[in-house]
């Protein structure tokens, strides 16, 4: 498979140059010796050296795709971070948000107003209570995030993957949710005290739990919405939240 070049020596094909290129570029963790496996599997038997003249090098350690884990982990992968809210005296609240890939459900939420490591760490027992717990939890590197918390949930056999540093893009599906709850909830109201934010909450994750859709579930809510159909009535406009937001469903005459 390979041919004399000019100066005696054999020289490579050109379509086996471009094989091992293309090889080597669809397989970045691929070495030369399983290169040369596969070539030898197709016939072509070229030496270890030669391969080694050709492959395409990645610019930095080949890993996974970071949106590939997070879509072949979904089933057994939650989100955990925190946004904060200021009330009308200036009070700084800190909202904790839990919530699953598989479906964007909120597992769990909750306020306070002083985030410590225990505190986060008792929440992640309330949120998976007996055998609930998913394998994968993935948060960012916060100093709320312990001793404390970390014991907690190695003990509950929850592997933690950690985004890197100042990159929320590697955890769009909890920052995806905390700007839906921003622009469609807490930009039009003021907030008083705390426990005004966990009743607005509450009735927020209501109406996204049951009603609101995701091009990501295929236009479906996370609590899955039967389709209604025209013999089931006329569209019925229904208003929540004091009106910050509203569904529409059918309901007979």
């Amino acid at each position: 498979m390979s041919r004399p070049g000019t100066l005696g020596r054999p020289s490579v094909a050109p379509e086996i140059r471009a094989l091992v290129r293309k090889i080597s570029a669809a397989n970045p963790t691929w070495g030369s010796p399983r290169i040369r496996g596969e070539l030898r599997k197709l016939g072509i038997e070229v030496a270890k050296s030669t391969v080694e003249k050709y492959p395409v090098r990645p610019s930095k350690p080949p890993s996974p795709p970071w949106r590939t884990f997070l879509a072949t982990h979904a089933k057994d992968l939650v989100s955990i971070d925190f946004f904060t809210v200021a009330t009308v005296r200036f009070e700084i609240l800190f909202v904790l948000i839990i919530v699953t890939h598989e479906r964007r459900r909120v597992r769990h939420s909750n306020i306070t107003a002083h985030p410590t490591a225990q505190w986060t760490a008792q929440q992640i027992v309330e949120a998976f209570p007996w055998d609930t717990a998913p394998a994968y939890l993935l948060r960012d590197r916060g100093g709320v995030h312990g001793t404390d918390f970390r014991r907690r949930v190695a003990a509950l056999g929850i592997e933690e993957v950690l985004s890197a540093p100042r990159r929320p893009w590697q955890s769009p599906y909890v920052e995806r949710l905390i700007g839906s709850i921003r622009r469609e909830c807490l930009d039009s109201v003021v907030v008083l005290h705390q426990g005004q934010l966990r009743r607005i909450l509450t009735g927020y994750f209501e109406h996204y739990h049951r009603w609101r859709c995701h091009q990501a579930l295929p236009m479906d809510c996370p609590e899955p919405r039967p389709i209604q159909s025209r013999a089931q009535g006329a569209v019925v406009e229904v208003p929540e939240g004091g009106g910050l937001y509203r569904h529409y469903e059918r309901h007979a005459a």
